[in-house]
């Protein structure tokens, strides 16, 4: 894929995001896809950080959700190439100090297929 197609990807995952839409969220993923967190390794220790496939995508984003209903992300930068995308964006959450996130993610046949967050 050609990299501003990623990023128009990368824009529809922060829109479903944002809109705690799970189901458009989950439909960006390859029903395979990996995703790695920070903070799903200390909410999760068993996971050391890292669940696989949609189903466990869907229990913790609709936690996540759940547990933050004012959680949004405002996008700082997106910077693709032909295979991934590095979001930078920050994260907002009523009560909480903002926090400046990197995230990746990786692509195969237009799906994420990994993703990989950082905190910084």
């Amino acid at each position: 894929m050609i990299s501003e197609d990623l990023k128009n990807i990368a824009t529809l995952w922060f829109k479903a995001f944002n809109e705690q839409n799970l189901e458009d969220l989950l439909a960006l993923y390859d029903e395979n896809a990996a995703h790695y967190s920070p903070k799903l390794k200390i909410r999760e220790p068993e996971t050391n950080g890292l669940i696989k496939g949609k189903e466990a995508l869907r229990f913790w984003w609709a936690d996540c959700f759940q547990r933050l209903p004012s959680l949004r992300y405002e996008v700082q930068k997106l910077t693709a190439d032909s295979e991934q995308v590095f979001m930078e964006y920050r994260r907002k959450v009523d009560g909480e100090n903002d926090m400046i996130i990197g995230e990746v993610l990786e692509f195969s046949n237009g799906k994420i297929i990994f993703s990989r967050v950082y905190h910084g």
